[in-house]
């Protein structure tokens, strides 16, 4: 049976013919994102397995479709690049993987967070040019400071418990209180935790509700010189308002692991001809922000799981078996 993987990265072919060797599923690797250009690549399968900026609107999914495609296994826990309605009446399986190493982007969490507050990346540039001076390189220590984890699901739990060990203070937010967390959290309303909160973090999915959460009226709500890290979805912040606040220095600076218009620049390699975005080439130009390629989940242990869960997925569609990471 014939798979296409769309999004391929050459990291992650290995993982993927491991996981699939003693299957009967036969891996078509694609470079390229699916979207209404590419999809007829998919042609002869059954399935296609795709990534984070993948794009399966109704029209993408209707020539799935009609190409024969039964099954869209996302090798991510996100979903919000699926049009799910669409997928349900035209009688699609979709599945993902909810939670694939949770350690890894809570890891990668704190390493953002380290790095902005001891202006690591602005110190390791200056050596590279032989200046060994620390001027302008007075940082913030963490033990003691005032968190707000917004999103305490499997990530945002595992980030709890890491920054418990610094001695923070964490305020956390959710729409679903996690009861393990009750007594190593403070929960609170979204504006307290803003208003209150000297870094925040932002682990919650892209949907309706979540998508610019981040914006110019909770960005003011933030104390002036505090810190925000995203390792979640780039439509959580509003960009623009995010430049201005850094413009301002009202944010003292921003780590940020994805962003909202990611797809076509991020995972490919621009560095002979730039890129066209100007939001983006804005914020690289600050040396206060952090920005990294969507990579936080990039770990070994990470994308072992992630091809183990994926075969797994597959092969319970293969037969017919029950559907324990379907996302409908």
């Amino acid at each position: 049976m014939k798979i296409s993987v769309f999004s391929t990265q050459a990291f992650e072919i290995p993982f993927f013919e491991e996981a699939f060797r003693k299957t009967s599923f036969d891996l078509h690797f694609i470079d390229g994102v699916l979207d209404c250009t590419s999809v007829d690549s998919a042609q002869g399968s059954i399935g296609v397995v795709v990534f984070v900026n993948d794009q399966l609107d109704a029209s993408v999914l209707a020539r799935l479709k009609e190409l024969g495609i039964e099954w869209v296994a996302l090798r991510c826990a996100g979903f919000n690049n699926v049009d799910v309605d669409a997928a349900k009446t035209l009688g699609l399986s979709v599945v993902h993987v909810p939670a694939y190493s949770p350690t890894a982007v809570a890891e990668f969490t704190l390493g953002l967070i380290l790095a902005l507050l001891r202006n690591i990346p602005q110190a390791y540039r200056r050596t590279k040019d032989l200046n060994f001076s620390l001027d302008g390189l007075l940082g913030e220590g963490l033990s003691g400071k005032s968190v707000g984890v917004i999103g305490t699901g499997k990530i945002g739990t595992r980030l709890v418990d890491l920054l418990a060990g610094f001695d923070c203070q964490i305020l956390a937010f959710d729409i679903n209180k996690n009861r393990d967390l009750i007594n190593k959290v403070n929960y609170v309303g979204l504006e307290e935790l803003l208003r209150k909160s000297q870094i925040v973090s932002l682990n919650v999915p892209l949907n309706d509700k979540t998508f610019h959460l981040i914006n110019e009226a909770s960005l003011q709500l933030m104390p002036k010189g505090s810190f925000l890290v995203n390792t979640g979805r780039g439509g959580l912040i509003h960009t623009e308002a995010l430049v201005q606040a850094l413009k301002s220095k009202h944010l003292a600076g921003a780590a940020l692991d994805v962003y909202e218009q990611e797809t076509g620049v991020f995972f490919k390699d621009h560095s002979s001809y730039g890129i066209e975005d100007d939001l983006l080439a804005r914020l690289t130009t600050f040396p206060n922000v952090i920005v990294t390629s969507h990579q936080a989940f990039l770990s070994k242990e990470a994308l072992q799981q992630i091809a183990e869960v994926t075969a797994a997925n597959l092969i319970a569609l293969a037969h017919g078996s029950e559907i324990q990471n379907s996302v409908y």
